[in-house]
């Protein structure tokens, strides 16, 4: 996590229309298995995807180099006739397959309607029909004297997405979540009150494995606000809550896991109780280590690490900006206390990075327990520049490169992030602009 080790690899990508359209606000970022493709999704429902330059001889620093490899729209906004509301086109989620063959499959959802996409190259086209003109129209057959035999000529490098399956109909509320299963056969998809699992083959029927929602509603307490299947055992899988506690679940004990195998919660401490201590301890976000023996959470001022044995509190606590303790009442006034940052892992489990507001993103090291504060924004991002730590000063006297809680812009937030799974390249999403962070090169 040093920041002298992080070297800006590539101009952030630019939406062209520069003026913040809603529709180009990045709400999702993902790599791939291999890394080799990064995807995004926006809320007008775009999914843009990134290939990774391959390594030439006389240019080897620009190896790393993403540049767009597909573009697509996956959603379009939707109105529900029953109940008169509109389904907005935003992509809340995407979630990549394992490669099997040459194409690639990517999972994307909006509140409402998971998709499964199938991305692949075309470079040679049939030409010679028998029954088809060269324009494709179909021919008459008392013309057809003689036999051809079709043939396959090069073209120029084509990339298609093509839906292959549409997942609808089965959520009520909002989806939050989307995760597939280690077996590669099935994948859950949460909403705020209902988690369910489906079987890629099957797009007409999904088993209900949580169902939080009381009989009355009135009597709701909490939501659910994220979930993720363990990453070696199919059986597994954890979800959070609004209360800031972690249910794990075992789809070998019951079909509906509504009673957990295990519940993590951090004992509060009644010196930090305040009226915002509710909304705060909400978990946004929750995450499985990829060697599957932590779990990750963010709430609104930390990342805790938990360790699967141990329920009764988390065994490593980072404070992400603990200087917003005291702007809590400014927060909530102008919602930003219910924004919902994401949090990531290293490849080898051993950094993990989440961001914050005025475009700071922070990483901890678990190992040396150092942590750093950098900055993702145009103004600091020229190529191959190395990104200086900020620190943010609370009170007292501000030294020439800090800068005060109170100058904070609170309308630049970083909420998504990725990093690669085996190389120390990341990606933070900073309102429209992409940007593309790699480990320093010698």
């Amino acid at each position: 996590a040093k920041s002298s080790h992080w070297k800006k690899l590539l101009n952030s990508f630019l939406i062209p229309n520069l003026s913040k359209r809603k529709a180009d606000i990045i709400s999702t970022v993902e790599f791939n298995h291999t890394g080799e493709l990064l995807a995004t999704g926006d809320k007008g429902g775009r999914v843009v995807i990134f290939q990774r330059e391959q390594e030439s001889k006389n240019q080897v620093h620009r190896r790393g180099e993403y540049n767009v490899y597909s573009t697509f729209q996956s959603h379009e906004p939707e109105f529900d006739y029953l109940k008169s509301l509109e389904i907005e086109e935003k992509i809340n989620k995407i979630r990549w397959l394992p490669q099997q063959n040459a194409a690639y499959f990517l999972l994307s959802t909006n509140d409402k309607t998971v998709k499964l996409w199938k991305v692949s190259e075309r470079d040679k086209r049939p030409e010679g029909y028998n029954l088809k003109d060269e324009e494709g129209r179909l021919r008459d057959p008392a013309t057809i004297t003689t036999l051809r035999v079709p043939v396959l000529r090069p073209m120029d490098l084509m990339v298609e997405a093509t839906p292959r399956r549409v997942f609808a109909n089965a959520h009520t509320y909002h989806i939050n979540s989307i995760s597939v299963n280690s077996d590669y056969e099935t994948y859950m998809s949460a909403d705020d009150l209902r988690i369910n699992l489906w079987n890629f083959e099957i797009t007409n029927q999904s088993f209900n494995i949580v169902d939080i929602k009381p009989a009355n509603m009135e009597e709701l307490t909490e939501v659910i606000t994220a979930a993720e299947f363990h990453p070696h055992h199919c059986n597994t899988f954890v979800y959070s809550s609004s209360k800031g506690t972690i249910r794990l679940c075992d789809m070998r004990a019951s079909a509906l896991c509504d009673r957990h195998t295990k519940f993590f919660e951090e004992p509060e401490d009644p010196s930090n109780r305040s009226f915002f201590s509710e909304i705060i301890s909400s978990i946004s976000d929750v995450k499985f280590s990829h060697s599957g023996r932590y779990i990750m959470t963010r709430d609104y001022l930390t990342v805790k690490v938990w360790d699967l044995n141990m329920e009764n509190r988390p065994i490593e606590t980072y404070q992400v900006h603990d200087y917003l303790r005291s702007k809590l009442c400014s927060l909530y006034e102008n919602d930003c206390i219910f924004d919902k940052f994401e949090c990531v892992w290293n490849g080898s489990d051993s950094v993990i990075m989440t961001g914050s507001y005025n475009n700071f993103f922070r990483m901890f090291d678990r190992n040396t327990k150092r942590d750093v504060t950098l900055e993702a924004s145009r103004e600091n991002s020229k190529p191959r520049a190395i990104l200086k730590p900020r620190k943010v000063c609370v009170g007292g006297k501000r030294r020439k490169d800090e800068i005060s809680v109170d100058s904070l812009d609170f309308s630049k937030k970083i909420l998504h992030t990725a990093w690669h799974p085996s190389e120390n390249i990341i990606a933070v999403a900073a309102t429209n602009n992409l940007y593309i962070f790699q480990d320093k090169v010698n």
